[in-house]
């Protein structure tokens, strides 16, 4: 892929005055990389199964106390941050989607989530976000949840910022959409989650620390030498502590395996929820370097 560990490099021509004295012209200094617009470096030829994707879990979930919170950035900050795939819960209430964590109310609706989704994408048109929804704190059928989720389609107007297909796509396909992966039966599209013939998720959420961390490292080992599924691998858990206690325990030993002299040279790890991402400082970037 064209995106570098550390930098999108670029050369510059020669000025003007350089020209008029006939010296060569200098190669420009790496500039740092520029995580609202990442994918930019990526070919568009590429399959998304084959990038690394940071991710948060329960990408909505900033309140509640302890036990509830998985993040303490909004999902604008979320985007800008490099984070492109959201992990959104839908409670299905009076005609709508209210963003909840269990019984837990976020101060979120679908239509805030689609807004900072397009507004990202808006002003980063070589970006794309994918959104897994599930449903949360209601038991409404399939065909309730379905026509909630048509009626933002259809007349809210949101029908435009999804890409809703049948297969896993090529970045070039989806710039600017939000992918949409079905974690409720009701939904359309043929991508859903859960689905064995398409991902491979790790999503231990009652592991202790001490015995997720070896799960992570293996799923990234499985990523690497078994390329071909949507790799799913959830570095969150909420055993024992709550979420922030733990992420501050596997966060920077995911960082530091990524950044080991081995895990430098893999790529292709597939989607990486994190709770409380930006708490790692280089924990994003260091992902994203594993294009």
């Amino acid at each position: 892929m064209a995106l570098s560990r550390r930098a999108f490099l670029t050369t510059v021509g020669a000025t003007a005055s350089a020209a008029l004295v006939g010296t060569s012209a200098p190669r420009a200094a790496a500039r740092p990389l520029d995580v609202r617009a990442w994918l930019a470096g990526v070919d568009s030829a590429t399959p998304l199964q084959r990038l690394t994707i940071p991710g948060t879990h329960d990408s909505g979930a900033r309140f509640g106390g302890w036990w509830v919170e998985c993040q303490n950035t909004t999902l604008g900050q979320q985007l800008t941050s490099g984070v492109r795939f959201l992990d959104i819960r839908c409670r299905a209430f009076e005609g709508s989607f209210t963003i909840h964590h269990g019984a837990f109310y976020q101060h979120l609706n679908f239509d805030d989530v689609l807004t900072a989704c397009r507004d990202f994408l808006r002003g980063q048109p070589t970006e794309t976000v994918l959104m897994r929804v599930k449903q949360e704190y209601s038991q409404v059928g399939d065909t309730a949840f379905r026509a909630v989720f048509d009626d933002y389609l259809d007349r809210r107007g949101w029908r435009p910022l999804f890409h809703i297909g049948d297969a896993w796509p090529r970045l070039g396909e989806v710039r600017g959409k939000v992918v949409l992966i079905a974690d409720n039966g009701g939904l359309p599209g043929g991508i859903r989650w859960g689905d064995g013939n398409v991902f491979d998720i790790q999503d231990d959420w009652n592991a202790a620390p001490a015995a997720k961390y070896p799960k992570i490292e293996e799923q990234f080992r499985e990523a690497v030498g078994r390329p071909g599924k949507q790799y799913v691998n959830f570095v969150s858990t909420a055993a024992g502590l709550p979420p922030r206690w733990n992420s501050d325990t596997l966060n920077p030993r995911t960082h530091t395996l990524l950044e080991s002299a081995e895990g430098r040279a893999w790529r292709g790890l597939g989607i990486v929820p994190l709770d409380f991402p930006n708490t790692r400082a280089g924990l994003l970037e260091s992902l994203i370097a594993h294009n």
